[in-house]
């Protein structure tokens, strides 16, 4: 039988909740509370560009507890508007603060979860936070911005970034009928894609009228008379009025708490953790975008930032410190972004990370319709895949087209985790009817030139 004791969960997205309703199905007589520093828990932070876009009409349909709901429905006590400050691991005890009253307490844990997830990564030039320069990372953050939309109406918006949150928000607020000028430090939109899939994803920015900038590291912010708001960004000698500003220049683990533990972190700042998802202290888990994972086709510790990732592991960290003993297997990274009207797959690892890794490596890439040509909305869609020139293990995949992408993707990572060669693409037998599929698949050309 399950001991009974007391699990502490700090963190209340996507890996707390998922750790925290384990938990207590795995052991029922332990007490299990949570604490999640926010107004909200168990958020779909995904789904928030399409609240701001109106796709979705109101906030609180992504907010699917309520702190009273999650407690009636799973038996787990949460404690909202409380951060977690300090963990003392000799005596047990982690220190949270009630931010409505300004009160510190204690709380004793016989075993404790991390999962603190990422924060937005500092923009230096935006440092002096003004009233028109929001984050785009948790629920109040989306609340703040639809509020400030609402009674502002603001003309302009300059989006910081155009990694993938960055194009989801372009898109969403295009849709609003807003003006979106986009700034970018690296030289092309997407940093961590294929190159093909960079021009072309310039290119279509283009043809949807956003304003682009790239190259831009440091561009010159002015304010208002009273300094409480940034009134316009001069790029390159051009002078932009600006009515509100999205930073979007990606996320980082949140490791201050474990750093202040003195838990082990690692190369790319996320916490250490075994295959428990145990940390450097055997009475401390962690799990979701907090910490660092195998990459399955590398066999090196990655930072991917997903919710699938996360909700998958907080089960199991939840699991593990309830009494059980799931070990986490190695992560093939699924990633899928929409871009106006495109969708974005990549899967594994890219032509520059199999450089970095020294994998011995060749790619073939092709563009084709997605649909048989007489039939309508039949469009090209382009694939490229790596695979190792020596035994053709696959080691990744890009896709820009239609909604097919993302089953493509999943065959893709299908095979990277069974092993099959990349030529094995051309020995699949794929559907086809003429208002879904084409004659000739895209992934079946791929594997005739692998072959």
């Amino acid at each position: 039988m399950i001991k009974a004791g007391r699990i502490v969960i700090i963190g209340g997205n996507a890996a707390g909740p998922a750790a925290a309703a384990k938990a207590k199905r795995v052991n029922p007589n332990a007490e299990i509370i949570m604490f999640e520093a926010g107004k909200f828990i168990s958020t779909g932070t995904c789904e928030m560009p399409y609240v701001l876009s109106q796709d979705i009409a109101d906030y609180k349909k992504i907010v699917y507890y309520s702190p009273e709901e999650f407690k009636k429905e799973k038996g787990v006590e949460v404690f909202v508007n409380h951060l977690a400050e300090t963990i003392h691991t000799t005596e047990k005890v982690v220190e949270v603060r009630d931010l409505k009253e300004n009160i510190l307490r204690n709380i004793n844990y016989d075993k404790l979860i991390l999962a603190t997830g990422s924060i937005p990564q500092k923009i230096e030039y935006l440092a002096n936070k003004a009233k028109n320069v929001f984050n785009f990372k948790t629920v109040e953050d989306l609340f703040k911005i639809c509020r400030y939309i609402q009674e502002n109406r603001p003309k302009t918006c300059a989006v910081i970034g155009a990694g993938y949150v960055g194009l989801e928000i372009t898109e969403a607020l295009s849709k609003l009928n807003l003006e979106v000028i986009q700034i970018e430090k690296e030289k092309l939109p997407l940093l961590s894609a294929e190159i093909e899939i960079r021009f072309l994803i310039k290119e279509l920015l283009k043809e949807k009228e956003i304003r682009s900038f790239y190259g831009v590291s440091k561009p010159i912010i002015h304010f208002t008379e009273t300094l409480d708001k940034i009134k316009s960004i001069e790029i390159e000698s051009r002078m932009i009025d600006i009515d509100l500003i999205i930073s979007a220049a990606g996320f980082s683990p949140n490791n201050l708490l474990a750093r202040k533990a003195k838990l082990e972190i690692g190369k790319l700042n996320g916490i250490k953790v075994d295959n428990t998802l145990r940390t450097s202290d055997p009475n401390i888990y962690a799990a979701g975008d907090n910490i660092e994972i195998k990459n399955a086709v590398t066999n090196k510790n990655d930072f991917i930032p997903l919710a699938t990732i996360a909700h998958e592991y907080g089960h199991i960290a939840g699991a593990n410190a309830a009494g059980e003993n799931i070990h986490v297997e190695p992560v093939i990274k699924n990633l899928a972004v929409k871009i106006f009207d495109k969708y974005f797959v990549t899967i594994g690892i890219t032509s520059e990370e199999a450089e970095m890794n020294r994998n011995k490596f060749t790619s073939v890439s092709q563009a084709v319709p997605n649909l048989v040509k007489v039939m309508p909305g039949s469009e090209n869609v382009f694939g490229k895949i790596l695979f190792e020139t020596e035994g053709k293990r696959i080691l990744g995949a890009s896709f820009l087209g239609g909604k097919e992408v993302a089953g493509y993707g999943d065959i893709i990572s299908s095979l990277i985790k069974t092993r099959q060669t990349a030529d094995t693409l051309a020995r699949l037998n794929y559907s086809y009817t003429p208002p879904l599929s084409p004659l000739v698949n895209l992934l079946s050309v791929l594997g005739r030139k692998i072959k």
